[in-house]
């Protein structure tokens, strides 16, 4: 449970302020391609200081490096509540992303005290339980938006920022029991990841599938809110199927990972993701604008995602698991890295003469890669003649 709570202060501060997008837009006087930096500055901050926490957990232990970080993301969420501009308000935002600590560290933590296969059973229970953050989230931030304005979102983020730090602090025991000797001989093992065809095999693959997603957050409160007509407590609602969606595919992978194995949980979870997006294509150019075109296929979306991304991560962390941290912290920087880089090209290409067909492609894209990483993991490892997440 306490890492469950730490893995989802992140997706908190990501999701609960979603539909305050256009009200923000409002209250700062700014278009929404600028407020819609919110999101992708950071997730892009999201992805930087993962190659740092990752290396300094596997110097200076798990515990300490997590509250540092959730300290960090205290003190910007009461700047970000005091901003007196869009720049002030962006740039705190970017110190929040040192939420991140929560969702990098728990992998590592898993990986320090279990197996390949029972990590990705145990993130997908993790994964699991935290989902309700996201999952009621943008509902309870879309009616605080309504009833209070922005400012309410993030005084919920900040409670339970403070909540969080108060849980890792009281529970969270230390898992590193092989330290490094220094953060330059960390960086040291970077070439060593960088050979390992299944670490970016895995990490490609979590990327794409999560880029599906982070497209969908730079993307769709436009949709929802200029072409479907939602209010910011209607797109909360919505995203509840997506959250269920998630949920579903998450309990999939924690009961059948061990099983299935994890190569293959991914494969069938990315294809269940494409096949959501191809059915989201077809009812808008059949001429079907209504919120469930978009969010019922993206409900898919969310269960594909539910069960390509804790294994996946369990992967990346199992093929060299002496360096869990650092390929947890590298991994997870360069997913976030291209999500963020998506949620960019989303927002950046709708307007409201496109419809929401520029989204759904790149999303679609986005999955079809990511079967395409799946595929090269199991390859190679077949080439190796190694099971899932071996190291090699």
């Amino acid at each position: 449970m306490t890492l469950v709570v730490a893995t989802a202060t992140a997706a908190v501060s990501m999701n609960v302020f979603l539909p305050s997008l256009p009200g923000l837009a409002t209250y700062f006087d700014a278009d929404y391609s600028v407020v819609q930096l919110a999101v992708s500055l950071y997730l892009a901050a999201t992805a930087a200081l993962q190659l740092v926490i990752g290396p300094a957990s596997d110097r200076l232990g798990r515990r300490p490096v997590m509250l540092a970080c959730f300290a960090i993301f205290i003190l910007s969420t009461i700047a970000a509540l005091n901003a007196p501009n869009i720049t002030i308000f962006l740039i705190c935002r970017v110190f929040q992303a040192f939420s991140a600590a929560g969702m990098v560290l728990s992998r590592a933590i898993v990986r320090d005290t279990v197996s390949a296969e029972d990590a990705a059973s145990r993130i997908g229970y993790i994964t699991m339980g935290m989902t309700l953050a996201p999952m009621i989230g943008p509902l309870i931030g879309g009616i605080l938006d309504e009833l209070y304005g922005w400012q309410a979102t993030f005084y919920l983020i900040l409670a339970f920022g403070i909540v969080s730090f108060a849980i890792v602090y009281l529970d969270l025991g230390e898992t590193n029991g092989n330290r490094s000797v220094s953060m330059t001989s960390q960086l040291k093992h970077y070439p060593e990841l960088f050979r390992a065809r299944r670490f970016w095999g895995y990490t490609a693959t979590a990327a794409f599938a999560s880029g599906a997603f982070f497209a969908f957050l730079g993307g769709g409160p436009y949709v929802a809110t200029e072409m479907l007509h939602l209010t910011s407590s209607g797109y909360g609602m919505y995203f509840i199927l997506i959250s269920l969606g998630y949920m579903f595919g998450n309990f999939l992978t924690a009961r059948f990972s061990r099983s299935f194995g994890i190569n293959r949980m991914m494969l069938v979870g990315n294809i269940i993701a494409t096949l959501g997006l191809v059915l989201a294509l077809v009812l808008f150019t059949a001429g079907y604008f209504h919120p469930l075109s978009l969010f019922g296929p993206s409900m898919f979306v969310g269960i594909g995602n539910g069960m390509t991304m804790p294994n996946a991560n369990a992967g990346l962390v199992s093929v060299r698991p002496h360096i869990a941290g650092t390929a947890s912290g590298l991994g997870g920087a360069l997913q976030i890295g291209g999500g963020a880089a998506l949620a960019v090209v989303a927002g950046a290409l709708l307007t409201a003469e496109s419809g929401p067909f520029p989204l759904l492609w790149v999303m679609l894209i986005s999955s079809a890669l990511a079967i395409g990483a799946s595929l090269y993991v199991i390859h190679v490892a077949r080439q190796l003649g190694l099971s899932d997440g071996e190291p090699t």
